[in-house]
């Protein structure tokens, strides 16, 4: 029996995609097996966010050359899209293809073991206009499943190069998105995490167009499915009708990723982001007016090109100021091509590294006191793994649980937060379990 492995660069999308190209292989009858051992076919779907991430690209691309030059090296993706030439240049690549066009890759590699000849596949990204739909997912050995229900983006931030290597926006439509919910739901995957390149620009393609909101609503009665996260999405995205899915919605976690990227209205203009750091404090504002112990997390990039001392100390106040739970900080990282990489004055990297030092300790700072302010409440977990009396996992506002349990992984427990610090929770279960419920829980500390 032949075998393959995968090893996924990137961000929650590619490992999405990902998945299903390995459905595709294991419906042919090929075991998926760990990337570092042997393999048959080596399949690496790359990333070309930052200039780092194309190198960790290729050197995981000749990684898997040198394992076994008898195997079948694919690489696909955002990198392979974005610089074809390039990855087609690496010794020993049999097959590349993009980000379109990926439903066709076991049969690539069954030409290639047939006729010894390389595939190189990569189409011309703005010309494609339809949803790419991969195959029902397996998710094995996972708790919650993320479903991508969105591709492309039409935004073009200074920073990136993202709708070069995924083209335009393209939606899945609602039918497709309910009929993959109910195949996870029914698979008993408790969570399904809305995800795409462009969140929440979801549905504006299709005919009729379609909201974020509607298809939450479309999905949430569905049977067996207790959690519904969205992944990202950008605050001038963020409306009254979401909002109100959130607040109203039992099933929808209290839990929003808003990618802020800076916090001086100077910096925001040279990143072409289509907000200023006033309409993005309103949207925060506003929801944290009509849900209840929301969590907000954000992306921050620091170093951008002409960041002043004075516009990273608005950045780290406007931080301060929106008590993030959670602060993912990227140091800027030239990426060629783009409109930032053309604009002067680039910070030092030193300068830089301390800055990132600074929002990173902030970060925790902030963490440490969102994660306390839920001690002596209740909150439900979601079981993803256990460690002996301890059952490990995450609430719907997406902090970190430990929990003195012995639960099954995939169940949603309810449980009293007793101590908190800036990586996460401690919790004792709540005295609400009701026959149906079979886990059996103590209380205690690490």
């Amino acid at each position: 029996m032949a075998t393959v492995a995968f090893h996924t660069l990137g961000c929650k999308v590619n490992l999405h995609d990902t998945e299903g190209v390995a459905s595709l292989f294991r419906r042919r009858g090929y075991t998926v097996v760990d990337f570092d051992g042997p393999a048959d076919v080596y399949v690496i779907n790359t990333c070309s966010v930052t200039n780092t991430g194309t190198k960790k690209s290729r050197q995981v691309i000749r990684k898997a050359v040198n394992a076994n030059p008898r195997s079948i090296v694919v690489a696909m993706g955002c990198y392979v899209q974005y610089a074809p030439d390039e990855v087609a240049a690496i010794p020993g690549v049999d097959v590349i293809v993009g980000t379109h066009g990926r439903g066709e890759i076991v049969d690539m590699v069954e030409d290639v073991r047939r006729t010894g000849r390389p595939v190189h596949a990569v189409e011309k990204i703005f010309k494609v206009k339809e949803f790419e739909e991969l195959p029902a997912l397996d998710f094995e050995g996972k708790t919650r499943a993320t479903l991508k229900i969105q591709d492309g983006c039409n935004e073009f931030c200074a920073f990136c190069q993202i709708p070069w290597a995924r083209g335009r926006n393209r939606s899945r439509s609602p039918e497709r998105v309910v009929e993959q919910v109910e195949y996870l739901a029914a698979e008993g995957f408790k969570e399904v995490v809305l995800t795409g390149v462009h969140l929440g620009t979801y549905g504006i393609d299709l005919d009729p167009p379609v909201s974020l909101a509607e298809i939450i609503r479309r999905i949430h009665d569905v049977k067996g499915l207790e959690r519904i996260r969205i992944s990202s999405i950008d605050p001038h995205e963020i409306d009254d009708d979401l909002i109100d899915v959130v607040s109203s919605l039992p099933k929808v976690c209290r839990h929003f990723h808003i990618p802020a990227q800076a916090g001086d209205d100077d910096i925001l203009l040279l990143m072409r982001r289509r907000n200023s750091v006033d309409e993005f404090r309103k949207v925060v504002d506003l929801l944290r007016a009509r849900i209840a112990d929301l969590a907000i997390t954000t992306d921050i990039i620091v170093g951008f090109p002409q960041e002043t001392d004075e516009r990273f100390e608005n950045t780290y106040a406007f931080c301060q100021e929106m008590a993030f739970s959670k602060i993912h900080v990227f140091p800027y990282s030239v990426r060629t091509g783009t409109a930032a990489a053309r604009i002067p004055g680039h910070v030092d990297q030193d300068v830089k590294r301390a800055r990132v030092d600074r929002l990173i300790a902030l970060s925790d700072q902030l963490s440490g006191r969102f994660h306390r302010s839920l001690v002596g409440q209740s909150a439900p977990v979601l079981v993803e793994r256990l460690d002996g009396e301890w059952s490990e996992g995450l609430t719907d506002t997406y902090v970190r649980a430990r929990v003195r349990c012995r639960a099954e992984r995939g169940q949603i427990i309810p449980v009293i937060v007793t101590e908190a610090d800036a990586s996460g929770v401690i919790a004792a279960a709540a005295q609400t379990a009701g026959p149906a419920q079979t886990f059996e829980c103590g209380t205690g500390s690490i």
